[in-house]
């Protein structure tokens, strides 16, 4: 409400030396309650009592003396720090990163601020950050593809998680149908000899993937063969990764006519691998990926992969922490994400002089 105004009074500056801008100087400056102030520069459900004129006084007079409302009394007076923290294995990687555009696209609307740690899967970093994220007064975590042990005592959302802690919700993907798009699509073009890619023991998908895979070609008849298959376990997001086992894989002179890589950065150093041995690819071996990074379809050739929605990912995440920090409708335990496979060129049917060496 305005306040009396005496006649003849001279408009002041709020801003004096050292001293900060707050809405008790901006009322005295515009002869308003701190209150109205508050409303109009909140957007507040009152705010359409006060007249048009006056909110756009108030708004060109924040703007003219730069005045932010102070964060920390708004967290005071709601009790909340309106942030959370985001544990991630490493923040550069692709797979990471499209979970992170998700998550930020849903903070960003809401007016949260989000603190990420990266803990490149050190059991004492992944055990220590959360203390160091909850002493911050973050309301909440996400944990991406991160190995947690027990329960934390702020609401959890995990990414990529299989194993079952109180208080975490889980979002993974449908492993099991994945397998089955990944081995029906190489059956089908006539691959029946196939070399697989395990993951790294510390990653959180690679057990659930890989009995996945086991099950899948089980039914289908393929037979997988151990000399067939190579075991990631560098800790890099990079092509790295795949190329070193693909040069073992190729030192057992073995024939196949396919290979089901673990993830997409893994399959690029595989498919690099198989052209310093003169090996074509998708002309003498079919190279399949999983994720579907940003960098697969411009890849030379473009990779076919199993496309898991990792930006939908992150933005049910991001909306699951906040309804549980709410205190919204229960959210559920565990949310299966459908995969989808996207055939590019890296696959094709099986090259008829390579089966003939078989």
């Amino acid at each position: 409400m305005p306040k009396p105004k005496s006649a003849g009074k001279k408009e002041k500056s709020p801003f004096l030396p050292g001293r900060p801008i707050s809405l008790k100087t901006l009322g005295d400056y515009l002869d308003l309650s701190p209150a109205t102030i508050s409303l109009v520069l909140n957007n507040a459900p009152g705010v359409r009592s006060i007249p048009q004129e006056t909110r756009d006084r108030v708004l060109a007079a924040a703007k003219k003396f730069d005045y932010r409302p102070s964060f920390y009394a708004r967290s005071l007076r709601r009790k909340q720090t309106f942030s959370v923290g985001v544990l991630v294995p490493e923040i550069s990687d692709g797979y990471s990163m499209l979970v992170m555009d998700g998550i930020e696209e849903v903070l960003l609307e809401e007016g949260y601020f989000y603190l990420t740690a990266s803990h490149r899967r050190k059991a004492d970093l992944i055990e220590e950050y959360p203390r160091l994220l909850m002493d911050r007064s973050v309301e909440g975590f996400i944990a991406i593809d991160t190995a947690l042990q027990h329960s934390l005592p702020l609401p959890v959302v995990a990414v990529a998680n299989h194993k079952k802690i109180e208080g975490v919700n889980s979002i993974i993907l449908d492993h099991h149908r994945a397998a089955e798009l990944a081995l029906h699509h190489l059956y089908l073009l006539g691959h029946r000899h196939i070399a697989f890619m395990r993951g790294q023991t510390f990653s959180s998908d690679s057990e659930d993937r890989w009995k996945s895979f086991t099950s899948v070609a089980k039914k289908l008849g393929l037979e997988i063969h151990p000399e067939l298959t190579v075991q990631l376990e560098v800790n890099v997001s990079s092509p790295e990764l795949g190329y070193p086992v693909v040069q073992r894989l190729l030192a057992q002179k073995r024939t196949f006519t396919a290979l089901v890589s673990f993830n997409d950065i893994a399959a690029i150093g595989a498919i690099r691998a198989f052209r310093d041995h003169g090996i074509r690819v998708p002309e003498d071996v079919s190279v399949v990926g999983f994720d579907d990074i940003q960098g697969a379809a411009y890849h030379n050739p473009s990779l076919t992969t199993i496309r898991q929605p990792l930006h939908a990912m992150g933005t049910t995440a991001a909306r699951m922490l906040l309804q549980r920090i709410r205190g919204g409708a229960d959210v559920p335990d565990l949310t299966a994400i459908v995969p989808e496979l996207i055939i590019r060129e890296s696959t094709c049917p099986p090259n008829s002089r390579r089966l003939a060496k078989k």
